[in-house]
């Protein structure tokens, strides 16, 4: 459905003239394309000539008409998304990364993206994608290389005791290394007879 340009404030000359002392060019190339549909220019020329498609064009048509020559400016703070977790939020994340799961509660022994997904919908109601988790934990500073986890009922000290009481094990000699009566070349020497060496 098209949307008409309502606002009347300016006709198609006023918007031309605006867009020529604008310091924003994207606002610049939107107000040019208002005029041109103003002019009697059709909607997909007019987006075509903007640099837009015609569902954009619509969007900054209704912009436009909400807050006139304003409207057409981008925004502070439409660049960057806005973050889903509060900075109290993200500091009680990191703290669940940095000290582990529970397994008796969070039934793993090692956060996982999806893991921690699941807690934060649990514990903050916010629902987020788990490449959003990586990039979450990314900018915390946090290596998605971690250390292998241990099973929670294992006995460190056990473990230690059977390392000091194993023998050690070294490699037995192979029978190529011991010394054989053979040359160089692998065959058998022969003694040299006293006759011959008369």
């Amino acid at each position: 459905m098209t949307i008409a340009i309502t606002r009347m404030d300016l006709d198609a000359a006023g918007l031309r003239a605006a867009a020529t002392r604008a310091r924003d060019v994207a606002a610049s190339r939107r107000m040019l394309a208002l005029a041109m549909v103003l002019e009697g220019r059709t909607r997909t020329d007019a987006a075509r000539a903007a640099g837009m498609d015609r569902q954009t064009l619509r969007d900054w048509v209704h912009r436009y008409n909400e807050s006139g020559l304003e409207g057409l400016t981008n925004r502070a703070g439409t660049r960057g998304r806005r973050r889903k977790l509060t900075e109290a939020q993200e500091a009680e994340f990191a703290g669940w990364v940095r000290d582990g799961p529970k397994p008796e509660e969070h039934k793993v022994v090692r956060w996982r993206c999806c893991d921690l997904q699941g807690e934060i919908a649990r514990r903050f109601g916010v629902t987020m994608h788990e490449r959003s988790v990586g990039k979450l934990l990314a900018r915390l500073n946090f290596s998605r290389v971690s250390v292998r986890p241990r099973h929670p009922e294992q006995d460190l000290a056990a473990q230690e005791a059977h390392k000091k009481t194993s023998p050690r094990w070294s490699p037995q000699p192979s029978p190529s290394t011991r010394k054989t009566g053979r040359s160089n070349s692998g065959g058998k020497t022969k003694r040299v007879s006293a006759s011959r060496g008369a």
